[in-house]
């Protein structure tokens, strides 16, 4: 008979399978056993547009099984392709649901989750280099009550922001498909919906890369806000305004990744990233 591999969070010392079944105590999960999954890119629609709370739409994105390339790769490399230095951890193996303040007025909307990152941790740039970077600049800026992001439970909180992404599983190679970029947007688009109709509402946006950038005006044109027609260029401190059918402005920025391919490079650098974080 064979027995289900359990290893300890680095946090908590709590034994877990790989991948993190719902539910079953993992700091920050907000799934339950029960929460109901998707299956389909239909299914992402309608269980994204019957979300109505942050907290319920996370609970769903983070068990969601829509694009089976992605859910077999993520969950390959949760139980035979860990990277060494962390072969003794569980991994989370699931979707990434988003992070930060549910109340936030400010979102950052990132590309995927990491294989050995998010993937591993189950939070949003935490575990590997691009988290280094970005929770550093929002530390700096005011936004992140410590400068590093270890793993879920280890104390970080944000307040006024919260982070997202245009894709919530790690895809191979960091790179998803078309496809699965638009089944994926159901979540995007509900979140963006659900946050400007929040008490605080919705002011601004950062998206890392132009694949973020993409996403957040293609998901506030299915929303009915109006964008700039011709469709606004990306580029690092690019900057967009977006009109909801309120009437409220919310302002898109843009800032070059923080991919170790960028900061590694000089591509992009701390000032530049603080400079942007500036005019949220």
């Amino acid at each position: 008979m064979t027995t289900e591999r359990l290893d300890p969070h680095p946090m908590t010392g709590k034994l877990f399978p790989s991948p993190v079944p719902p539910g079953t105590g993992w700091p920050g999960d907000p799934a339950a056993p029960d929460t109901p999954v998707a299956r389909t890119a239909a299914q992402v629609q309608q269980l994204a547009g019957d979300a109505s709370s942050l907290a319920q739409l996370d609970a769903r994105v983070s068990v969601c099984r829509a694009c089976p390339r992605l859910v077999a790769w993520r969950e390959s490399v949760a139980t035979q392709g860990r990277r060494a230095s962390f072969a003794d951890q569980p991994y989370w193996g699931r979707p990434g649901p988003s992070f930060g303040d549910p109340e936030a007025d400010v979102l950052i909307v990132g590309l995927a989750p990491a294989a050995n990152g998010t993937n591993r941790t189950g939070r949003m740039f935490t575990g590997d280099r691009s988290g280094d970077w970005l929770y550093a600049a929002l530390h700096r800026a005011g936004y992140a009550s410590q400068p590093t992001s270890v793993g879920a439970g280890d104390g970080l909180e944000l307040k006024g922001i919260r982070i997202i992404a245009t894709v919530r599983c790690a895809p191979p190679a960091n790179r998803p498909t078309t496809e699965e970029k638009a089944t994926c947007s159901g979540w995007l688009d509900r979140d963006l919906e659900l946050t400007a109709v929040s008490p605080t509402g919705l002011r601004a946006m950062l998206a890392l890369g132009s694949i973020g950038w993409d996403a957040a005006l293609g998901a506030a044109r299915r929303l009915g806000w109006q964008v700039p027609r011709p469709k606004a260029r990306f580029g690092h401190g690019a900057e967009a305004v977006l009109r909801r059918p309120d009437g409220q402005e919310v302002r898109l920025l843009g800032s070059y990744h923080v991919s170790q391919q960028n900061t590694f490079t000089g591509k992009l650098t701390e000032a530049m990233l603080d400079d942007v974080l500036t005019r949220l």
